[in-house]
């Protein structure tokens, strides 16, 4: 099954009243995902899973990638494990970001083979002013604002080639219809697909 990190993260978020968001977290029926920066400055427990946990290797990947300090708004992380191997997806704005993912999980006990599918983005001007309109189209709107208020907010912008995707975890169906809404009022936004789920 192939785990998405924003959605325990906007749970978290969400139960300490904040928002939605960013360190996604277990939450049954999320369907797994959570970025979180290092910049929010979560303590690491010194265990994050039970040795005898048969989740365990899905719960310590997941744990490392939302540690990842230069995980931010504009970047998408999921993976699968399947036995002791993991798989890495997405898209990151950042080619060091791509290997930092592989290299942290690559160092958790148990982890036999990393599979790094992590896409990395174009860098130009055109995508990059995108970006930024498109966050304060959504993040400026009074109804979506609440969402920006951790350390990585809870809605996720992918641009490519002018393209956008929005990923993340959101409070309600008005909500994310509203974030589509905002994103596709953009000038020279070719298309926009909504991939954001709804918190439950």
């Amino acid at each position: 099954m192939k785990t998405s990190l924003d959605c325990f993260a906007s749970r978290k978020t969400m139960l300490a009243g904040i928002g939605a968001m960013s360190l996604m977290f277990l939450t049954a029926g999320c369907g797994e995902r959570a970025p979180m920066s290092a910049s929010a400055a979560v303590p690491k427990p010194d265990r994050v899973a039970a040795p005898g946990d048969p989740n365990r290797l899905t719960k310590e990947v997941r744990h490392e990638l939302v540690m990842l300090p230069y995980y931010g708004v504009f970047d998408n992380l999921s993976y699968r494990v399947d036995g002791d191997n993991v798989t890495l997806f997405g898209q990151v704005t950042r080619p060091t970001l791509k290997s930092d993912a592989e290299n942290v999980v690559k160092r958790i006990e148990g982890v036999g083979r990393v599979n790094n599918e992590i896409e990395v983005l174009p860098l130009g001007g055109f995508d990059d002013q995108t970006r930024r309109a498109v966050y304060r189209a959504i993040y400026g709107d009074p109804a979506l604002s609440r969402y920006g208020f951790q350390a990585v907010p809870s809605i996720h912008i992918i641009v490519k080639n002018g393209n956008v995707a929005l990923e993340g975890v959101v409070a309600t169906e008005a909500d994310s219809n509203m974030a589509s809404l905002r994103a596709k009022g953009v000038a020279n936004v070719f298309g926009v697909e909504n991939h954001l789920q709804i918190e439950r």
